[in-house]
């Protein structure tokens, strides 16, 4: 990556934030986007002013994503990797849920990809560069509970797949990870059935992969220019086993979710 151009989303905090600190390391140079700019900056805080750039973004809003590749052309001069990795999550039954947060989170995790990736892609091309996706495990599985999430994650696959098709012919590498359940604070913010935040995870954190861990893999495969990548044993057995088992995995993951605690399973 060294002297790349690489821009993502949701920097602040995080698998972006581990990103970030991972292509700077590598000698990039980093866009960094999230809402909050403070964040940000503290982020790169000591960082040499000539490789990195700030932009301010919400990755609902189109114009803020066409900011964000227009800035990063004036400054940079070119893209080389985009890896959309802004998202939120949600924890409550379709049955309860208020459909606004499944809106939320398609705006965030899908429109956002879309709209980041649209405004990149000519610049992509010409670097015959990467697209990245940062998606779970939950876009090749359905997880109850978390209905707009895989939601948005299957709708996001969906889309890198067709551009990765589109573009077979003209060198563009379009890269789709999964990380698994990770170490960060995405389900500490994530939305509760009426659109609260949930404030706090269901998952032991200490026994997750570190959002360090997950971001130098993600590099790694995006150098390699991997089609995808799929973390922990666990998220590689559940995709396998999906493909030819997909009712014993209904069961399954049925059975493992409603041994969360504070389950929305009764």
């Amino acid at each position: 990556m060294k002297d790349k151009v690489v821009i993502i989303t949701g920097a602040s905090s995080g698998i972006g934030k581990a990103l970030a600190a991972e292509a700077y390391k590598r000698g990039a140079k980093v866009v960094l986007s999230a809402r909050n700019g403070e964040k940000l900056k503290e982020i790169t805080s000591g960082w040499s002013p000539d490789t990195y750039l700030i932009v301010p973004a919400d990755v609902r809003i189109e114009n803020d994503c066409r900011q964000l590749i227009s800035k990063t052309v004036e400054r940079f001069g070119c893209i080389d990797v985009l890896i959309n990795n802004a998202g939120i999550s949600m924890r409550a039954l379709f049955e309860e849920v208020d459909l606004d947060v499944i809106r939320q989170l398609m705006e965030t995790n899908f429109w956002g990809t879309v709209y980041c990736s649209k405004y990149a892609l000519p610049f992509l091309l010409k670097t015959h560069g990467s697209l990245v996706g940062v998606s779970s495990v939950a876009g090749f599985k359905g997880l109850p509970g978390r209905t707009g999430y895989s939601a948005s994650k299957f709708a996001m696959q969906g889309l890198l797949e067709v551009i990765r098709i589109e573009n077979l012919k003209k060198g563009l590498h379009v890269l789709i990870a999964c990380p698994g359940f990770t170490a960060s604070n995405i389900r500490n913010i994530a939305l509760a059935k009426d659109g609260s935040s949930q404030g706090e995870t269901p998952l032991d954190e200490s026994k997750l992969m570190t959002a360090e861990e997950v971001a130098s893999r993600i590099c790694d495969a995006a150098k390699k220019r991997k089609n995808s990548l799929i973390l922990t044993s666990q998220g590689k057995m559940t995709v396998l086993l999906n493909k030819f088992f997909p009712s014993f995995m209904d069961r399954m993951v049925y059975n493992h979710m409603a041994k969360e605690p504070n389950s929305p399973f009764k």
